[in-house]
């Protein structure tokens, strides 16, 4: 049967005992980390979020408590009283190694069965099994650190927007579906039969509603929803960092987002970050580094090899230049370490990037090469090839060609990634923070046929190009940005439309009616016509800028219970079908049909 706490009250976490507290009394409570049975000597392991104590019970202890020290196993729940000491065997690697508990009472507070695997840092317990049992995998102290990192980085968000005027809004979860961009997760209303709230992506539309009310300077710890496919750092549900000014331009808002980056870098890992950030605009991202989130802490830049190989007979190459493409290639300095197999690999790799192949030449140290292509080009457009990647001996050269130069760009700009990572030439000593600028404002969504926003509908034109808003929209420049870290995106933002002309505008770019955008954002249009203030914002994903400053492969790792990838969640086996009463109630019927085996 459990004890009880009665007469005990913890004066002390298990990680505070130090070498000054020799001769007082203490209570700590915990979970026992590991019992250790020397026969006339028991030693207990207390561990609590704060680090672990040392429990000794000897020929001192009351025969009472030494029984119940004995009949202690992993993970029992423990209150103990005793008096602190000087250890005979001290233990350097905890900071409360120099000292241990002499015990004069012990409460059992709760017994544990053995549990499925052992709660020690760095398991290596299967991902799966870690989830399913969530709310043990969080007793281990490499995880509870990652979580109490995360509430110092979230608190001093909260300080220092505080310090700089910034006034936290709460914004609904409940809200009306306005669908452009990600799918939403829909909430059936009991009131309104047949009617639906969804769960906000972000909170864009209030955030900027909240300039329109007065409020000049937002923030909010939001949590976000979108339905869609997962990856590593990505999840159904999310949390931002998310911020809204008004009366500003690009540079107070970027300004003020690195300051933040630079406060938190310093009081969590007491890094100090240079500000303001290198800038690079989209375009420039795309042609050197194949991305507009560049990681540039290695070289293998991007070079565009479709002047030199424009009057190539070889097919390959020549298809797609004369369809209005590119040949474009990278140089993996030293890369000639790779064997045929290894390369073989990354040409199946690539694939998933929409790339047909991969093209490439080996230059060993001894002057020899192999290829795949050179012996269908002419010998001056190998050599032209070769000069335009700055070759040499011990290199390795990748080419990609596409007549979409998205493809090129988007393969080539994985690749580099990959081959980096390979070669292990990544600095992870210190962060590299930069700003991508100059976003076109739309991109061109074949499947439906139209453009539609890169970011969302609200963003600002450059007004350099508004003219061509109507004539040439993929011409159009916006007045975005985004932060990027270590080559992932960590924030971005936009100064927002706040003329109610040039929004109709952008709207009928986007295909939309008068009719469909009153229908789908006649509030916020409504809202404009009583005066707009000049505002932008951005918003930082709290749980990707917690991952990459913790040096994590996941968000997962860093999110208190998270999902997985088809979204479901282990711990509670959710979603999880509801009863009928439920669904009679919301006016829902289910349809599930039986996927047909071919």
């Amino acid at each position: 049967m459990a004890e009880v706490m009665t007469g005990l009250k913890r004066t002390h976490y298990c990680g505070e005992p130090r070498l000054s507290d020799v001769g007082k009394e203490v209570v700590v409570c915990g979970w026992a980390q590991r019992q250790r049975d020397l026969g006339q000597l028991i030693f207990i392991d207390l561990r609590d979020r704060t680090g672990i104590i040392q429990l000794a019970f000897d020929d001192h202890t009351d025969k009472e408590i030494f029984g119940k020290a004995f009949g202690v196993r992993a993970e029992f729940v423990l209150a103990a009283k005793g008096v602190v000491r000087e250890r005979s065997s001290k233990n350097k690697e905890i900071p409360t190694g120099e000292v241990e508990i002499e015990v004069t009472d012990l409460r059992v507070l709760s017994k544990s069965e053995t549990p499925p695997f052992e709660i020690t840092e760095d398991s290596k317990v299967k991902e799966e099994l870690r989830l399913k049992y969530r709310y043990l995998d969080l007793r281990r102290p490499d995880v509870q650190d990652k979580i109490i990192a995360r509430h110092k980085i979230v608190k001093i968000a909260r300080d220092y927007f505080d310090q700089n005027g910034f006034v936290e809004v709460e914004t609904p979860i409940l809200i009306k579906s306005t669908p452009e961009g990600a799918r939403d997760y829909l909430v059936p209303s009991r009131v309104f039969p047949g009617s639906f709230f969804a769960l906000p992506q972000s909170p864009q539309l209030y955030k900027q509603l909240t300039m329109l009310a007065g409020f000049d300077r937002y923030m909010q710890i939001a949590r976000c929803f979108r339905d869609e496919d997962l990856r590593a750092d990505r999840q159904p549900e999310f949390t931002q960092i998310d911020l809204e000014m008004s009366f500003i331009d690009e540079e107070d808002i970027m300004s003020m987002a690195e300051g933040f980056v630079k406060t938190v870098y310093k009081e969590v890992l007491d890094v100090e970050i240079q500000t303001p950030f290198p800038r690079m605009t989209y375009a420039e991202g795309m042609e050197r580094f194949g991305s507009d989130k560049p990681d540039l802490r290695f070289g293998y830049e991007l070079k565009n090899l479709t002047e030199v190989l424009k009057g190539t007979e070889f097919r390959v190459f020549a298809g797609a230049v004369s369809a209005g493409g590119s040949v474009r290639g990278i140089n993996v300095k030293g890369g000639a370490c790779y064997t045929r197999k290894e390369i073989d690999k990354l040409a199946e790799w690539v694939k998933a990037y929409g790339a047909k192949g991969l093209a490439w030449t080996k230059l060993n140290q001894d002057g020899s090469s192999s290829s795949s292509y050179e012996k269908f080009l002419k010998e001056e457009e190998a050599a032209g090839v070769r000069s335009a990647l700055e070759a040499e001996n011990g290199d390795l050269l990748f080419l990609v060609a596409s007549d979409k130069p998205q493809v090129v760009f988007d393969t080539l700009g994985a690749l580099r990634c990959e081959c980096a990572r390979q070669m292990g030439i990544i600095d992870e000593s210190r962060p590299n923070l930069l700003w991508i600028t100059d976003f076109p404002l739309f991109e061109y969504d074949e499947e439906e046929g139209r453009f539609v926003a890169k970011h969302h509908p609200f963003t600002h034109p450059n007004d350099e190009d508004l003219e061509q808003l109507e004539t040439n929209p993929g011409a159009v420049r916006a007045r975005a940005y985004d932060m990027v870290l270590n080559g992932n995106e960590v924030g971005g933002g936009s100064i927002r439309i706040n003329d109610p002309a040039l929004q109709q505008r952008m709207f009928k770019a986007l295909g939309f009616t008068q009719e469909e955008a009153q229908e789908r954002f006649g509030f916020l249009i409504d809202a404009f016509r009583y005066g707009a203030p000049p505002h932008g914002g951005m918003a930082f994903g709290l749980d990707r800028l917690v991952m990459l400053m913790l040096g994590c492969d996941s968000i997962r790792d860093v999110i208190a219970y998270p999902k997985v990838a088809n979204s479901g969640e282990l711990m509670t086996a959710s979603p999880a079908p509801v009863d009928q009463k439920q669904l009679d109630e919301l006016g829902i019927s289910i349809n599930l049909q039986e996927e047909t085996k071919e």
